[in-house]
């Protein structure tokens, strides 16, 4: 009994706030008031109610989308409404108790974490390798050895050449992410996700997050879209708003290295 989790929980607020959608599983949510503080639960499904339970189901990519949507949806109604701390994905507890001690233990940072983000909201940039064809290399001299070697020299030659076009676009990234954090609160930068979990046929080579000040959000896109123009090696593409899940600490039992929101999201 004592490695089952009951709780799932899905964020921390300061005051008491609404919830009209339901959670994980289309549960109910309910508010367990800890520490001066709230946090909203809905019941962890029965088959994750153990270690090797719940990681069998993260690795199951259809429930994973769905119960990361069930769990964003609280957290998007949450942050509409005032600062929120966003759990991670599968931040379960065995009971109230445990959530409660857990919310007792970090208190001082939750606080701080809410004053952090109050008025601000998180946005994502994603940077692909532009779909542009790659430069054809110089033809090469005729090769000896005939037409084997000579078709040898010329992949090599293509490969080259888009080692160089995907290491420009690598840098051009570090300099959208150095421009782009220079005009947020806090930034953060996920690593690149692979081509099977993006659904792109790009390669990604940024995977930047930051916290914005709600006021700043246009001048923000504006200047996304410039710095697209400025660097047509790669494409950008802007996702948002998001609850501030990349700029808050782990809320205690469970934070795994699984995207906290559905494909698109911030990580």
């Amino acid at each position: 009994m004592s490695d089952t989790w009951r709780l799932w929980l899905h964020g921390v607020t300061r005051d008491r706030m609404p919830v009209t959608v339901a959670g994980v599983g289309d549960a109910p949510v309910r508010v367990v008031p800890a520490a001066g503080l709230c946090a909203y639960v809905s019941p962890a499904p029965d088959d994750v109610s153990g270690a090797d339970a719940l990681q069998a189901r993260l690795e199951d990519p259809a429930w994973l989308a769905q119960t990361a949507f069930e769990h964003h949806r609280v957290v998007a109604e949450l942050a509409a409404a005032g600062p929120v701390v966003p759990a991670g994905l599968a931040t379960v507890y065995r009971d109230d108790t445990g959530l409660a001690v857990a919310l007792d233990r970090y208190a001082a940072e939750l606080v701080g974490t809410l004053d952090r983000v109050n008025g601000r909201t998180e946005w994502g940039v994603k940077g692909y390798v532009s779909d542009a064809p790659v430069t054809e290399p110089a033809a090469p001299e005729p090769a000896a050895g005939g037409p084997g070697a000579a078709y040898l020299q010329r992949r090599r030659a293509e490969l080259s050449a888009r080692e160089r076009s995907h290491d420009d676009a690598v840098r051009d990234a570090d300099a959208v992410h150095d421009a782009l954090a220079r005009l947020a609160d806090a930034a953060h930068l996920h690593a690149p996700q692979d081509r099977r979990l993006t659904g792109e046929p790009e390669v990604m080579v940024l995977n930047g997050a930051y916290l914005v000040p709600d006021p700043a959000a246009e001048a923000f896109a504006a200047a996304v879209e410039a710095l697209d123009a400025r660097y047509p090696g790669i494409t950008l593409r802007l996702t948002g708003p998001w609850p501030p899940y990349s700029f808050v600490p782990s809320i205690g039992a469970r934070r795994p290295d699984h995207d906290p929101v559905p494909a698109g999201g911030p990580a």
